[in-house]
């Protein structure tokens, strides 16, 4: 209780201190309407800008490397990059910076995060950049995308940028994971088992393996948040609403059943998750100790914590591993989650429309680019936002060698592209991120307290879930 209060203080005078900025009579859901100059950008001007993200030393390597031929391009922008440590790490971070003035003028992000950041109004508009056709000086380049551009994005990728409840874009998608089921293919041959695609024959698999194995889990999840709201997605339940500046909308009938659903599934061994166990469960799928599990939903950017070879002291394969998507509720209605980071530009008082103009450049050039998408995807496990970058002879050679045990990665991400009309993102308002940790809060309690007055201790849980969230 006391951690609790602590941080909603700090929360408030966090907030507060955007207030100051913005006036606290307006609206928390809108930002600066970035207006693009008549006389374009120009280049021959001297531009610095920063760059705040979560890259460790092997990206920032790839970073480098191509801020290098963007400035070849643009030789008079300066960028300055830093790694602010994990997600938790920036969104704390910037949110203190932009209550003192000194952001950074571009950022990883996720929704939650851009929804908060928009309290003090800091977030650009991407809408007239995006639009753009006035050229540069001495090039023909516009200083938009061309139609070409915006078509070979992705589309549920681009279509993150909007999911703030205005329709507006504040986001440009840098690089994504989603979910995907990792099972042993080994395991699963020997046995005749059939890879499940809905959670009814997922629950018929993990009664066989059951039967084969009773000392195992047969299915780990790592998420349980992802997996409460992947959950409403496929059953086309309420979750919440960027709509009227947010709403939870999660306790309903529906919602509390398909809980019941998995708690049965749960009391009866059948699957275990982060929390529960008190570890990644990938770390369960790749011994082959008395304990362990034989399928895991884990998020496809770390598919080489999934390696079977992780406990072996010679680096062979103790089986090998193959890739799915998630299992399905109804093949109509596909969904999976979508995430990773995605990019937006940063405005204080004191930015000037060249700065994000520079930033624009360079976000246009790093969510555009082929070479880097494909060498950025290669060096992280993600997927790109493109589909042209398989245009990169090495990326197409690198995708063709995925298998099951030393390119796991590369079979990981070709499984996320080819699933990537299933994607979805979850409406972003400020206070959408408590939904989340909620979601993962009500389910894990509903899974582990023992009672003998189930639907009470569901009932309890929605509500006291909701409770926090409007709190």
């Amino acid at each position: 209780m006391i951690k609790r209060i602590i941080a909603t203080v700090l929360t408030l005078i966090m907030v507060l201190g955007m207030f100051a900025i913005t006036g606290c009579g307006e609206s928390g859901n809108e930002s600066s309407a970035f207006v693009v100059p008549e006389t374009g950008f120009n280049p021959d001007e001297t531009v610095d800008i920063t760059f705040t993200h979560t890259m460790g030393a092997r990206l920032q390597e790839v970073l480098d490397t191509y801020i290098a031929e963007f400035n070849k391009i643009y030789p008079n922008i300066n960028i300055t990059h830093q790694s602010a440590g994990g997600w938790g790490d920036i969104n704390g971070q910037i949110n203190t910076e932009i209550a003192g003035g000194t952001q950074p003028n571009i950022a990883y992000c996720y929704p939650d995060h851009v929804a908060m950041y928009n309290i003090a109004k800091s977030v650009v508009v991407l809408d007239n950049l995006i639009a753009s056709d006035i050229k540069i000086k001495d090039s023909e380049e516009i200083i938009g995308l061309t139609d070409a551009q915006k078509a070979d994005f992705i589309e549920s990728y681009y279509n993150e940028g909007l999911v703030y409840g205005d329709n507006q874009m504040y986001t440009m998608p840098l690089n994504k994971s989603t979910e995907v089921l990792y099972y042993n293919k080994t395991f699963f041959d020997e046995h005749g088992l059939k890879v499940p695609t809905s959670w009814d024959e997922m629950w018929e698999v993990c009664k066989k393996i059951k039967e084969i194995d009773p000392k195992c889990y047969p299915l780990g999840y790592d998420a349980e948040d992802n997996w409460f709201i992947t959950m409403c997605e496929q059953m086309e339940t309420d979750f919440t609403s960027a709509e009227n500046g947010g709403q939870y909308l999660f306790n309903n009938a529906k919602n509390k059943a398909f809980v019941k659903e998995l708690r049965e599934m749960y009391k009866k061994g059948y699957f275990t998750t982060q929390e529960l166990y008190g570890s990644y469960t990938s770390n369960l799928f790749v011994e082959t100790t008395d304990t362990n599990c034989y399928m895991c939903v884990g998020s496809s950017g770390g598919a080489s914590y999934q390696m079977s070879n992780n406990d072996t002291a010679d680096g062979s394969f103790a089986f090998e591993v193959g890739v799915a998507t998630i299992p399905q509720y109804s093949q109509e209605n596909r969904k999976v989650i979508s995430q990773g980071p995605s990019l937006c530009i940063l405005k204080g008082k004191d930015t000037t429309d060249q700065q994000v103009l520079a930033s624009w450049l360079f976000v246009k050039y790093l969510t555009t680019n082929i070479d880097f998408q494909a060498e950025f995807s290669m060096a992280s496990g993600y997927m790109p936002v493109i589909k042209s970058v398989t245009e990169n002879e090495n990326y197409a050679a690198w995708l063709a060698k995925g298998n099951g045990k030393e390119y796991l990665v590369a079979k990981c991400v070709q499984v996320g592209i080819d699933g990537r009309d299933d994607y979805f993102v979850s409406p972003a308002f400020n206070g959408s991120s408590k939904a989340r940790e909620q979601a993962g809060a009500l389910l894990l309690k509903c899974l582990s307290t023992d009672t003998e007055n189930v639907d009470k201790l569901i009932d309890d849980a929605f509500q006291e879930a909701l409770n926090e969230c409007e709190y």
